[in-house]
Order: structure tokens, then sequence, then C-alpha cells
């Protein structure tokens, strides 16, 4: 989605586990072992891409169905998010992970109700947007969901236990403040909200965004700053390796990091989560690629790999 405001990174010093997830972006920007990339950064296009010729998983869906556990209502915009129970017993049992796909493919229906505004500590904001769209008119509402269910797939094989936000069963929303209190209260080792951004064509690439340092109203980041920059750091680098994107040229000063004190998802939470913004959808180039069902497994992966190492440091 396009965002409007952006707080450049406050200079810190960065704990060792963070500073050493940040090495592999550096690792993955000096080209060793991340993988060809063609002269502006990103891979070649000249074909879609096909299961297992290149770098897709061969056994990865290509098409992951919603997961269709039942759930009891909760609020007034829809269902209760669904947590996957088929889990297996792997590296990342017993952790449990929220994927919150940014937007919803049917806000475009309740303008009304997506505008009313929600506290998000620093002050109020709407309770969530439309997001983006390609000039070709994919969603990006249906990019974040679509990757968002292949994450949750790649994350249940190892063993965690997997909640998304929404999963195209709500009529709108949820609310950037239910959003941050679904992975609060699923008591998640780690939260990641899905985007695509909505920037001029030139400019392109990812980011991942962290919560900044906000002590305000019902926010208070201060024990969550530290380990989710480890965790974006890690995303980051691996989101990178995995799909030979450049890190944003407009956003982040070219290290793939953002630091934001404006966003209610971020603001209100109380367990480690970062947004990622996978890429710019006003962008053709970009575009190409969002729109691309074996680049989105890529991406998909390149998160998992990045939440994966995050729980397993």
């Amino acid at each position: 989605m396009p965002y409007d405001e952006s707080v450049p990174p406050t200079p810190r010093r960065r704990p060792p586990r963070a500073a050493a997830a940040l090495a592999v972006i550096s690792l993955c920007l000096t080209a060793a072992g991340c993988g060809a990339a063609d002269d502006d950064g990103l891979p070649g296009r000249a074909a879609e891409p096909r299961p297992g010729g290149d770098g897709t998983p061969a056994a990865a869906p290509s098409a992951p169905k919603p997961d269709r556990t039942s759930a009891a209502s909760s609020g007034p915009s829809g269902p209760s998010p669904r947590a996957v129970d088929r889990t297996v017993s792997g590296p990342l049992s017993g952790k449990t992970v929220v994927i919150d796909p940014g937007h919803n493919p049917d806000n475009r229906l309740h303008t009304r109700e997506i505008n009313r505004h929600v506290d998000i500590g620093t002050g109020r904001k709407a309770c969530d947007t439309t997001g983006t769209a390609t000039e070709s008119g994919y969603a990006e509402a249906r990019f974040t969901l679509d990757v968002s269910r292949r994450v949750r797939d790649l994350l249940r094989a190892q063993g965690a236990k997997v909640v998304l936000t929404q999963d195209g069963d709500r009529p709108y929303g949820p609310c950037v403040d239910e959003r941050a209190r679904i992975g609060n209260e699923a008591g998640a080792d780690a939260v990641v909200s899905v985007h695509a951004d909505g920037s001029a064509v030139g400019n392109r690439g990812f980011h991942v965004i962290l919560p900044g340092l906000v002590r305000a109203g019902k926010a208070d980041t201060s024990k969550i700053v530290d380990p989710s920059r480890d965790l974006g750091a890690r995303i980051a680098g691996l989101f990178l390796r995995a799909t030979g994107s450049a890190p944003s040229n407009y956003v982040g000063g070219k290290t793939g990091l953002d630091v934001r004190k404006d966003l209610g998802g971020l603001n209100l939470s109380t367990v480690p989560k970062v947004f990622i913004e996978c890429g710019n959808m006003r962008d053709p180039k970009d575009a190409a690629l969002l729109s691309s069902a074996g680049w989105r497994q890529k991406a998909a992966q390149g998160i998992t790999d990045g939440i994966s190492g995050y729980l397993n440091r």
C-alpha cells in the first residue's frame, strides 16, 4: 500500500543478533551467494518461472487454498482469524507465527467501515485502506493474501502453528488495531504483515518496516524494537537471496530496512512484528514480478526463511 509518511532509520547500537542478521544483507549486496540478477538488480523475466527449474521448490503448491478450520465469530467485521491446526512435527514445533495479509479484497465495498478512525497510540488513523494495484488491475489485497497463504503452508510444513489475521473470510478489514491485537492475543513468537507498495514509476525493490520506539497512549514498543529489528533484518537478507530483488532504491537508504512510528499495526504490537513491502506495484518491472505466481512463491520462501532463521536463532 502507499504510505505517505516515512521516518528514516535512527542510528542505534544494534544487539549482536541484529548485527549478525544485517550482515546477511551486506553479504547479499556484495553478490556473495545470493543468486544471479540482471543489471538492475532483479532476476530476468524472459519466461514465467517453473517449479523445480528456477529455485522454486518442486513440491511447493502453486495456488494454496484457504484453510477452512472452523472458528467462532469475533468482532463486528467478521469471523476471527483461523489458526492452522494441521501442524506437523518439525524445527518450528511449539512456535506460533501470525501472518497478516495487508488490506482485504473487499475493502473497496466497505469504504464507510474502513474509513472509521481507530486509536493507534500516537493518534487516530483509518481502520484500514483499500491498498494499491498494478496498472493492469492486480490488487495488492489479492497479492498479500496469495503470498500469506504460501508462507502459511511453508511454515506449517516446519511444524509452526500459523494464524492468518484474515483469509478472505471477512467482509472487510480487520482494522489495524485488531490486526495488532490478534498477534498479541496469540502470544505470537513473530508477526509479519505482508504488503506491496504504491510508489512512483522507477521506484523499485523491497523494504522491511521496523517499529520505532513509541510510548504514547496504548502504544509501548520498548520491548519489541530490538527483536523486531532482528526479525526484519533476517527477512530482508533472505528475501533478497530467495528472490534476487534488490532492496528499495527509494526508502531506507538501500539497506532494505525502514523505521516507522506512525503505523498502528506496529505501535500496538506487544510481540516482535515487522511489515514487508515486497515491491512497487506501480512500477511496471516490479509489477511484472509481483504478478508472477513463480516469483510470489520465491517471495514466500524468502519471508519464511527469515522467520525460521529468527525463531531458530
